[in-house]
C-alpha cells in the first residue's frame, strides 16, 4: 500500500511541471512540449487538401503515436491524482479531477481520434470528421502544463480578472451606445448599410478597435463626428487592458523574485509594490539636490 502510494506520488511529480533537479520530469516536459507543437503544425497542414491526400498515411500514423502518448499521460494523471488531498477518494476524487479544466483539455486532445475510430460519421474522409478533428487544436492549451511562462499568464489573469472584466464591460456598453447613435445618424442616408442597430454593431466594432476596414463608414456630418470621436476614444480604452496586464506581470515577477530570496510577499493593491521590501531613503547631497537610492 505504501509502495503504491509512493509510486503514485512519484508519477504525479514527474507529470507535473519539471523541477530544476528532476531530469526525468524535465525530459518528459520537453518531449510532450515538442509533440504538442508538431501536432499544431500537423493539424494546420492537414487542411491543405493536396498534402492531406498525398500523405494521409503519414498523418494518420503520427496521429496514432500522439494519441497513444497523450492517452497514457491522461490515464497516469487519472491514476495518480489521488495523492492530492482534494482528490483522495478513489472514485469521487477521480471524477472530480476529470471535470477540472486541465483534465477536460487533456480529454479533448484525444477525443477526436477515438470518435473517428468508432463512429464512421467522424472519419477523416467525411467533412464532419475533418471538422471534429480540428478540436485537436485544444492540445495547444496543454502547453500551460509544460511552460512556466503560460502559468504566469494564467496567474496574472486570475489576479487582474476583475479589472479586465470591468474594462471589457465598459467597452461593450460603449459599443452598444455608439452603434445606436450611428444608426439614428446614418439610417436615413444609408438605409441598406445601417439597416438596424445590430447591423450597426459591425461598424461600432471596427471603429472602436480602430481597425476600420472601410466597408461601412458614415457619410453625414454628425456620423463622421461620432465616428472620429469613437476612433480616438477606442485607442485609449484598448490601452487599458494592456496597462492592467502589464502591472499584473510586474507584480507577479516581483513576487517570484522575492520568493527566490525566501521572503514573504504582500503586494500593495494601490502602488503594486512589495510591502515587505526595504524602503528607499532620500538623501540630500552637498549641492542641495535630492538623491534616491
Amino acid at each position: 500500500m505504501a509502495h503504491s502510494r509512493s509510486l503514485k506520488f512519484r508519477v504525479a511529480k514527474i507529470l507535473d511541471l519539471a523541477e530544476p533537479d528532476d531530469t526525468l520530469s524535465k525530459f518528459l516536459d520537453l518531449f510532450v512540449l515538442g509533440l504538442i507543437l508538431l501536432n499544431t503544425i500537423a493539424v494546420a497542414l492537414e487542411t491543405v487538401d493536396p498534402l492531406f491526400q498525398q500523405y494521409f498515411l503519414e498523418f494518420r500514423r503520427f496521429e496514432q503515436f500522439t494519441v497513444s502518448v497523450f492517452s497514457i499521460e491522461y490515464l497516469l494523471r487519472l491514476w495518480s491524482c489521488t495523492v492530492i488531498p482534494k482528490y483522495r477518494h478513489p472514485v469521487w476524487g477521480r471524477l472530480k479531477f476529470m471535470i477540472t479544466p486541465l483534465a477536460v483539455i487533456d480529454l479533448l486532445a484525444i477525443l477526436p481520434f477515438f470518435l473517428s475510430l468508432y463512429i464512421p460519421l467522424f472519419s477523416p474522409q467525411f467533412r464532419m470528421g475533418r471538422t471534429v478533428r480540428l478540436i485537436r487544436f485544444f492540445r495547444v492549451l496543454k502547453l500551460h502544463r509544460y511552460t512556466d511562462s503560460l502559468s504566469i499568464l494564467v496567474r496574472v489573469y486570475r489576479i487582474k480578472k476583475e479589472e479586465l472584466f470591468l474594462t471589457f464591460f465598459v467597452l461593450i456598453i460603449l459599443l452598444f451606445i455608439s452603434s445606436t447613435l450611428i444608426y439614428f445618424a446614418e439610417h436615413t442616408a444609408q438605409p441598406e448599410v445601417f439597416s438596424s442597430i445590430p447591423a450597426a454593431i459591425w461598424w461600432g466594432t471596427i471603429t472602436l478597435t480602430t481597425v476600420g476596414y472601410g466597408d461601412v463608414y458614415p457619410i453625414t456630418v454628425l456620423g463622421r463626428i461620432l465616428g472620429g470621436s469613437l476612433a480616438v476614444l477606442g485607442i485609449g480604452l484598448f490601452a487599458l487592458p494592456a496597462g492592467i496586464l502589464a502591472s499584473g506581470f510586474a507584480e507577479e515577477l516581483a513576487v517570484r523574485k522575492a520568493q527566490k530570496r525566501g521572503r514573504d510577499v504582500i503586494i500593495c493593491p494601490h502602488c503594486g509594490q512589495d510591502i515587505n521590501s526595504p524602503p528607499h531613503y532620500e538623501e540630500t547631497s552637498e549641492s542641495g539636490e535630492i538623491e534616491t537610492d
